[in-house]
């Protein structure tokens, strides 16, 4: 293209035939005046008559935004659907052109697939590890569901463990884990890393209040050093 000069046109709806080279930030594109103004949106103001443009000397019409996603931006006012990105990034890219042109189904379609797309990547089980009783009373506040949470505090014996002792606590550990998988949908699981001096701890709570403990007395421990 010869240099770019700042001309202006006025365009008017004429042949929907008519066709219009458009430059969107760099990024060369050929549609007709009727693919422009088939729907309610900027690009129609732009191309119908009511809003002058600016166009280089060689009649690129110029449209300073960034011209990764116009194509589907354009197949989507040729077809009034497309499939959009799979990558999160250029979705949420593209929701930004849509809403800069006013495009309010392209707008809701993209919104609704991040919003899928979210939903997927969430975790099916989460169990929040607390440190601190103020953690804890959040969590006991801000759900409905009983509430199973794991003490585990090894750091805070001064014996040392035996083989046996470890195994019950890893036993603890694996129940624990078996049991978030299985029933996360109906119970909050929490584990709690500094919460007390007791070493394996399991607490049972019913509308934020405890109703239940109990300590894991059977661990074995060596003798005192």
């Amino acid at each position: 293209m010869g240099e770019s000069t700042a001309l202006t046109q006025s365009w008017s709806l004429g042949n929907p035939c008519q066709y219009v080279k458009l430059n969107v930030g760099g990024s060369l594109h050929y549609t007709t005046i009727g693919t422009l103004t088939k729907h309610d949106t900027m690009l129609r103001a732009m191309f119908s008559g009511r809003m002058e443009i600016l166009t280089d000397s060689e009649g690129w019409v110029l449209i300073d935004r960034c011209g990764k996603h116009f194509g589907i931006i354009l197949n989507f006012l040729r077809d009034g659907q497309v499939s959009l990105p799979e990558n999160p990034k250029d979705v949420a890219e593209l929701l930004a052109e849509a809403k800069y042109y006013c495009i309010t189904e392209l707008t809701d379609l993209c919104e609704q697939t991040i919003k899928r797309k979210q939903r997927e990547t969430e975790p099916i089980c989460r169990v929040p590890l607390i440190t601190s009783l103020k953690e804890e009373q959040l969590l006991l506040n801000a759900t409905a569901k009983p509430v199973v949470k794991l003490l585990i505090n090894r750091h805070n014996n001064k014996y040392s463990y035996t083989s046996t002792s470890d195994d019950n606590l890893l036993k603890n550990i694996e129940l624990f884990d078996k049991l978030a998988l299985r029933f996360s949908g109906r119970l909050l699981f929490i584990k709690d890393v500094i919460g007390s001096s007791e070493i394996c701890c399991w607490s049972f709570f019913g509308h934020g209040k405890k109703i239940a403990e109990v300590c894991c007395t059977s661990i074995v421990y060596a003798t005192d050093k």
